[in-house]
């Protein structure tokens, strides 16, 4: 075997293991996808051995991939804390965007500050929305975010880099009192002549609305008038309170006093959540959110779809 094995071709590997697809995998590396095969099938020369078992349908870990993965990972991640020493990256606060205290996001955060030593620090921002933290990363005030990354202006997400880490079921948060309210998941049939606030008018998260807009499309499903942008969970509690709105949400959602959460059903409705960071960000903090983010996925099915869930375009496609 080849002891001198280049980096690139092990960061090759780790990304078709991560993604199991090569088109998503060159995407994710910024390659032609013939020139990440070749990179594959120089590697499996130099180990000799097969690392994927590759059909028309479906790429596959073979016995040698499996082994391979997590010796490739602690090389990768040794290489990228030597470049993080060098740079400074890895002697700064790594700024990290988790929408809100209840979240994906803050779940992701909080599993990584337990895989992180004391010299490393992750701070917590709570951006209303994933389209205004984007902005934040562009301009480098911001290091990473979470939220549906895909929805976002192709513009914008061509100059960032994602990965897919949990698909969050749909739900409605609904009065107490609501005639639905007593139902445990909510046929979106039922929901034909209601209203929901959907953060419609708040620039911050159209990544949100513009899924609301697909999901209420041929549905007869309202979208609540254009509202400015609700900052904080208690001024969000006093507005859709006073305004007795029915909300859109996600599984993964505030508590709010009076209210109840039911999921949606029939099809089953899921929010895309992704990972989001600045091209070209080298941190330890941000291997160790992804290495939250992998556990997490594994560990609670963060990325099974239910049989003949619905998603939103792009994702859809």
């Amino acid at each position: 075997m080849n002891r001198d094995i280049e980096p690139r071709l092990l960061r090759a590997f780790t990304t078709v293991a991560d993604e199991l697809h090569f088109t998503r995998a060159a995407a994710r590396l910024y390659v032609a996808q013939q020139a990440l095969s070749r990179d594959i099938r120089r590697l499996e020369r130099e180990l000799g051995a097969e690392l994927f078992v590759r059909t028309t349908r479906q790429v596959a870990l073979t016995v040698a991939g499996e082994r391979l993965l997590p010796h490739a990972r602690r090389v990768l991640r040794a290489q990228d804390d030597l470049a993080a020493a060098f740079s400074g990256a890895g002697r700064r606060p790594l700024l990290v965007d988790v929408s809100a205290p209840v979240s994906t996001g803050n779940q992701v955060l909080a599993e990584a500050r337990r895989r992180i030593g004391p010299e490393t620090e992750l701070v917590a921002r709570f951006h209303s929305g994933l389209a205004g933290a984007a902005a934040e990363l562009l301009a480098g005030r911001l290091d990473v975010s979470f939220g549906r990354a895909r929805g976002l202006d192709p513009a914008v997400l061509a100059r960032l880099d994602h990965r897919l880490i949990r698909y969050e079921r749909i739900a409605v948060v609904l009065r107490e009192d609501h005639p639905l309210a007593r139902l445990e998941e909510i046929p979106l049939a039922a929901l034909a002549g209601e209203t929901l606030y959907a953060a419609a008018g708040n620039d911050t998260t159209t990544e949100w609305t513009d899924l609301a807009a697909q999901l209420f499309a041929g549905r007869g499903i309202v979208m609540a008038e254009p509202f400015p942008e609700i900052d904080g969970d208690e001024e969000f509690i006093r507005v859709v309170t006073k305004r007795r709105w029915s909300v859109l949400a996600s599984e993964v959602f505030t508590h709010l006093p009076g209210a109840v959460l039911r999921p949606l059903a029939e099809p089953v409705p899921l929010s895309p959540v992704s990972i989001v960071w600045r091209k070209g960000l080298v941190h330890p903090g941000l291997d160790a959110l992804h290495a939250a983010a992998r556990a997490l996925a594994t560990t609670s099915g963060w990325l099974h779809r239910p049989p003949g869930a619905w998603l939103p375009r792009p994702e859809a496609d």
